[in-house]
């Protein structure tokens, strides 16, 4: 193989294909990254889970396909000079690769291409196309909900389903980690109306979510039961999905929380943040303590001290004493883009759904703590 690339283009890709690669796998080749120069140069890079094919443009002088340690090709381009063209070369029957870009010159130890595992082929029953708004929504206001424990290995990742019936179906993402609540719809893709109801794990909804960026072009979506495949510009990603069954998440979600406080977002984080500062725990407790007009944000510590600051507020109903973990907090309205959040409670110790009235597609539940 013997080729010519520029340095951006190999670097764009490499640094999509280069995540996937696990820094620690007692499997050798799966530390290599794939590279195939036919029209152009194609890399490939798998944990045996998840798939990442990207392909650039290259001048491909000789056809031929070979295997290097993916982290070590990565940071070399990524510390060559802007502009650099790239010479990547294998001689017939070596078992090493030659990079150059002006004086520098790099030789990398390769592994067969034969080793490297096949990418698979499984049958995708549906195929659809989604708007990268869209996905992007899916994603961002959902994942930081989705749970890192891997007892619970079904809560791993983001359910997405079609939800609703007729004209008001949707595409809905949902993630949780028993502690909160994320529920995101958008409008349901022409072609997705069968879709099965499928779990995408947290680390391809990271890696997704990098090769979505910037993106103005519909996304390809095929899947099955099993298998997921997004075809996202030049690249392809391909992934098996978790084998479980989201838990019924809409029993959660209270229905008659007549306790509502209508809070200004910005604001109200801000609170949040501020006065966390002197919680040192590890849950980050805070208390909000609401009646009429006004709600108070506070936090003690033993060791720290003691601080609280009021807001503004529209409150409906008795006053009521609640606590929260701050981080828990600050997550999710982070994700609120409205001027305002609207949280409905009914006890201190019962589920709060906190909505976006601005984004009726929006809606959180988060479960209070002793504080």
């Amino acid at each position: 193989m013997k080729l010519a690339i520029e340095r951006a283009a190999l670097l764009r890709s490499l640094g999509h294909v280069e995540n996937v690669v696990e820094r620690r796998t007692t499997i050798p080749i799966l530390n290599n990254v794939k590279l195939a120069g036919a029209d152009g140069l194609e890399l490939v890079a798998t944990d045996l889970d998840l798939t990442l094919l990207a392909r650039e443009p290259a001048e491909v002088a000789r056809r031929g396909a070979t295997t290097v340690p993916a982290h070590i090709l990565f940071d070399i381009v990524r510390k060559l000079p802007e502009g650099a063209t790239v010479t990547l070369e294998q001689q017939p029957g070596s078992n090493e690769l030659e990079l150059r870009a002006g004086r520098s010159r790099f030789v990398l130890p390769t592994l067969p291409v034969d080793d490297f595992p096949a990418v698979g082929g499984d049958a995708l029953e549906v195929r659809f196309e989604i708007a990268p708004t869209d996905l992007v929504k899916l994603i961002d206001k959902a994942r930081f909900a989705i749970s890192t424990e891997e007892t619970r290995y079904y809560l791993n990742g983001i359910h997405f389903h079609v939800a609703g019936k007729g004209a008001t179906r949707s595409l809905r993402g949902v993630a949780t980690d028993g502690h909160r609540l994320a529920r995101i719809e958008v409008a349901l893709p022409p072609g997705a109306e069968r879709m099965p109801p499928v779990i995408v794990p947290r680390k391809t909804v990271a890696e997704l979510r990098k090769l979505v960026e910037g993106e103005e072009a519909p996304v390809g979506v095929a899947v099955s039961a099993a298998r997921i495949e997004i075809a996202c510009g030049r690249a392809r990603l391909l992934s098996r999905l978790i084998d479980g069954t989201f838990p019924d998440y809409e029993r959660v979600i209270p229905t008659a929380n007549e306790r509502v406080a209508l809070v200004p977002t910005k604001a109200f984080a801000e609170a949040v943040d501020r006065v966390a500062t002197i919680s040192m725990e590890k849950a980050r407790p805070i208390k909000l303590a609401f009646e009429s007009g006004r709600v108070t944000v506070s936090a003690v510590s033993p060791e720290q001290g003691r601080a609280e600051e009021e807001l503004d507020c529209v409150w409906q109903g008795e006053p009521l004493e609640i606590g929260f973990n701050a981080r828990y907090v600050l997550d999710m309205v982070t994700q609120i883009e409205g001027p305002e959040l609207r949280i409905e409670m009914a006890n201190a110790a019962a589920p709060t759904v906190v909505k976006d009235p601005a984004d009726p597609a929006l809606l959180f539940v988060l479960m209070p703590m002793r504080v």
